[in-house]
């Protein structure tokens, strides 16, 4: 923090000794000291608060981005979930339709023989071929 070294601190205990005097001079560096670890612990409180700040901040915004990501993959999959549902509806609509719209029952199918004799005029009754 502070760049000070032995001759420093040397030549701070002299002015001290001299301005405070040898009798009050350990009460002075205690009250000095205590001060010191009061701005010590009131900067290293600030700073931790600080750090959490921005932890939570950084918390937040990745929560952020996250439930973003959420709803568009839930809005995907109802969409998706939605057409499904509508192709399904659509399918089984049209396979309850009658497949013709005329409700009379077609005529079943004669074979060849018979449909000439029918044209023929014979009543139905198949004609002997030689």
């Amino acid at each position: 923090m502070f760049d000070i070294g032995f001759a420093e601190l040397l030549l701070i205990g002299v002015v001290g000794l001299l301005v405070v005097g040898p009798e009050q001079l350990p009460g002075a560096v205690r009250t000095v000291l205590a001060w010191v670890n009061r701005f010590r612990r009131s900067f290293d409180q600030i700073r931790t608060e600080v750090r959490r700040e921005l932890h939570n901040d950084e918390i937040m915004q990745k929560l952020k981005i996250e439930s973003q990501q959420l709803e568009r993959q839930v809005r995907d999959t109802t969409e998706s979930v939605e057409r499904e549902i509508e192709a399904l509806s659509n399918e089984a609509s049209e396979s309850l339709q009658p497949a013709s719209t005329d409700p009379t029952p077609a005529p079943p199918s004669a074979s060849p023989a018979e449909a000439d004799a029918t044209e023929a005029g014979n009543n139905g009754a198949p004609t002997k071929t030689a």
